[in-house]
């Protein structure tokens, strides 16, 4: 998942703390890479915790949860929302790719097998 201010892409994270921030934004969980959280007021565009304030909300199945209060809410409707993200035209090319060598191996048996 990008970082949805800037569109940069996070390399295998290593163990340990994160350098990533998650939070969720229009109902919808979102990364913020460590350049835009020193660039950008990015706290200000996500969203809080209803009870306490608190921006450290994580989405999922369905629900919000805030891991500061632990209250846990269900997902509304996200709201569309136009994509700042841009797209990535070499990291789309690169992911073509790499699928089509990956299931280039799957076919060939399936075309061979249709054959007999």
């Amino acid at each position: 998942m990008p970082c949805y201010l800037c569109g940069a892409r996070q390399g295998d994270p290593a163990r340990g703390a994160q350098p990533w921030k998650r939070g969720v934004r229009h109902e919808r969980q979102v990364l913020v890479c460590p350049e835009c959280q020193l660039t950008q007021d990015w706290k200000a565009d996500i969203d809080r915790c209803g009870h306490c304030r608190s921006t450290f909300l994580i989405s999922r199945l369905g629900e919000i949860e805030c891991h500061d209060c632990r209250t846990v809410r269900e997902q509304t409707v996200p709201i569309p929302v136009q994509d700042r993200s841009p797209v990535d035209a070499a990291l789309t090319d690169e992911v073509e790719r790499a699928l089509s060598r990956a299931l280039s191996g799957l076919t060939a048996p399936l075309a061979q097998r249709a054959r007999r």
